[in-house]
């Protein structure tokens, strides 16, 4: 999820606007989760099967 559809609990701004210290907070965080920070679990998970079927398959290959 990205920061600029959430909506923030302290002051009911957009996290994205950053008006009160806890959505600058919160922006901040979330700008520094690197380049999977966005992503889901389960597509998380599912990256992970397709690579793990993919060496499956190279190492069947070699073999």
């Amino acid at each position: 999820m990205t920061y600029d559809r959430l909506v923030c609990a302290n002051c009911a701004a957009p996290v994205s606007e950053g008006r009160c210290p806890v959505c600058r907070a919160s922006r901040e965080r979330m700008q520094q989760e690197g380049p999977f920070g966005g992503l889901s679990p389960a597509t998380l998970i599912g990256l992970l099967v397709v690579l793990i079927t993919a060496m499956a398959l190279v190492a069947h290959q070699t073999a």
